[in-house]
């Protein structure tokens, strides 16, 4: 009995070393896994396995090769819910080559790199794109025919400003631009990429997009550089992409201008090769594709350009659209009342300078009607104290032209131009940005508040018959008034609402009297309602009429009482 009890108790014995070996063996190997989670998270090896949708995931890849890095093809596969995109990478410098992605759907994503060079080649992750953050509604799409939205259906309405060498200027003025876009409610501003020329004065920028090859001196000592234009500078972008985030981090559209005339042969950017010009689109769009608020504007007044031919701008056009995976706004610009081909299918909406369609009613609604696409007015001149016709317009003229574009669904961009004197561009908002000095940037938060009241984006009821009325949808109404002074407005509708359902007998309505200029908002204490048509019109039963202030740039809301 001894024999067997000890027998059994070295069973026992051994079963519980077992036991305890099994159990030890499995807490170390937890707490070590537990342990280099702990590690890594401390030293960032796990900051971007997740990224927000429509966020920016980058790999970075160190790499030494033979010859120009910027020669070196890397793309990378991601498939992801439903999708597969494949995005181009691009050399940074250093030694490091990187690939930018904007995850476009939440869920897992899976990708692999693809390159001749062996470091670069096969390089494999995974990513889980998680709900967006507070303010990222995503790209800016086209919706339907003539309007934008957001990725996430949130309904856009592009109120921007000009601002062409902010980014490029020296010392906290572009910290000074973007505090004055948050304050002034702006949602976009138009800028270039390359650093303008305003004078043979105009101090040189503190660096360029490309590799200096040589710098000499012409006649009268200033600098006459030779580029290598198949090396760039990393830096340059980089600075350029810092202040593309910075805008996102205000809800600001960067609508970048990729090429435009006011170089005048000072540093050559207005005259690239075609080659040269396609390269650095490639590099461009490699760096940039996957910002969420970027647009690309092809040119500004792009027949200024004349060192390139008009057809080269198919190509660049074809380069910037081939290589965006996510099919960022594109456009380009012309000089005034000179109209584009914004039909063809790479452009997804009219950029125009021409002030003649919002100097009256009912204009800009024809060209609406000749593009079947969104139309943006981005330079209808400037408000301005400058000698010459473009940069002059006062305040309440500027809010005209706004008011003009929008009642008829197009849309108009802001630009201002004080000055002190001519060589004085320190306060120029258009060319350098910093604080604005005029009067229509204080009525852009009143009017974007108005704007996204409404149930739909704004449409002529009766195009070419009523260049007054407009329609938000179904029994919701905006005369725009413009600068007449009358004494009241008689009820007064046409019978059409675009492609809503026909005013009918028997609808009560509420009006509102808006002042644009002065950010008022007054209801007319009396419910209207409307009689069987006459006609083509509705009027009040009661033949009612509201009275007005004695102020011109009024705008009446007028929205069924339920």
């Amino acid at each position: 009995g001894a024999v067997s009890l000890r027998v059994i108790q070295n069973v026992f014995g051994v079963v519980f070393a077992l036991v305890f070996c099994v159990i030890f063996y499995w807490l170390m190997k937890y707490c070590c896994f537990l342990l280099i989670i702990w590690f890594l998270g401390i030293s960032g090896g796990f900051a971007q396995d997740k990224v927000e949708c429509w966020g920016r995931y980058e790999i970075s890849i160190p790499a030494k090769v033979k010859g120009n890095p910027f020669d070196v093809e890397l793309t990378a596969t991601f498939n992801g819910p439903d999708t597969t995109l494949t995005v181009r990478g691009f050399y940074d410098g250093n030694d490091t080559f990187k690939i930018r992605f904007m995850p476009v759907k939440q869920g897992g994503w899976y990708y692999i790199t693809q390159s001749k060079i062996p470091a670069l080649d096969g390089v494999k992750g995974q990513i889980e794109c998680i709900a967006p953050g507070k303010g990222n509604h995503g790209p800016v799409k086209v919706d339907g025919t003539y309007n934008f939205k957001y990725a996430d259906g949130t309904r856009y309405y592009p109120v921007g400003t000009t601002s062409y060498d902010w980014m490029h200027v020296a010392g906290n003025q572009p910290d000074q631009t973007v505090k004055s876009l948050e304050l002034s409610k702006f949602n976009k501003i138009r800028m270039l990429f390359f650093v303008q020329n305003f004078d043979p004065d105009y101090p040189e920028p503190s660096m360029f997009p490309f590799e200096i090859k040589k710098i000499t001196k012409d006649e009268k000592g200033k600098p006459v550089y030779e580029w290598d234009f198949t090396r760039f500078n990393p830096a340059y972008f980089a600075h350029v992409e810092a202040c593309v985030d910075n805008l996102a981090g205000i809800g600001v559209e960067a609508d970048l201008i990729l090429f435009h005339p006011y170089d005048g042969g000072r540093w050559g950017f207005d005259r690239m090769p075609l080659e040269a010009g396609v390269r650095y689109l490639k590099y461009l769009t490699a760096r940039m594709s996957s910002f969420r608020n970027i647009w690309w504007s092809l040119a500004n007044e792009y027949d200024f350009l004349r060192e390139l031919k008009p057809e080269y701008w198919d190509t660049f056009t074809h380069t910037v659209v081939e290589n965006d995976p996510y099919s960022h706004l594109c456009s380009i610009h012309t000089y005034t009342a000179k109209y584009y081909k914004y039909w063809e299918p790479e452009y997804t909406h009219a950029s125009i300078q021409d002030q003649a369609p919002v100097e009256g009613f009912g204009r800009a609604a024809t060209v609406k009607n000749i593009y079947k696409k969104p139309i943006i007015f981005d330079e209808v001149c400037y408000e301005g104290n400058m000698d010459n016709r473009w940069g002059s317009l006062s305040g309440q003229e500027y809010l005209y032209r706004l008011w003009q574009g929008l009642i008829v669904g197009t849309y108009v961009t802001h630009g201002e131009c004080y000055m002190d004197n001519p060589k004085d561009y320190s306060r120029d908002f258009l060319a350098v940005g910093g604080t604005f000095q005029g009067e229509s940037w204080k009525r852009i938060g009143f009017t974007r508040q108005i704007l996204d009241a409404l149930p739909n984006p704004l449409h002529l009821c009766d195009s070419s018959w009523d260049p007054y009325t407009s329609t938000a949808g179904e029994n919701y109404y905006m005369i725009y008034l413009g600068k007449e002074i009358r004494p009241e407005w008689i009820f007064d509708l046409p019978v059409k609402n675009a492609f809503y359902p026909r005013l009918k007998e028997g609808v009560r309505f509420k009006v509102e009297v808006i002042d644009t200029w002065n950010m008022t908002i007054a209801e007319w204490p009396v419910v209207f309602e409307t009689t069987a048509p006459v006609k083509d019109r509705v009027y009040d039963k009661n033949q009612g009429r509201v009275r007005l202030p004695a102020s011109p740039y009024l705008l009446l809301r007028i929205t069924e009482v339920k």
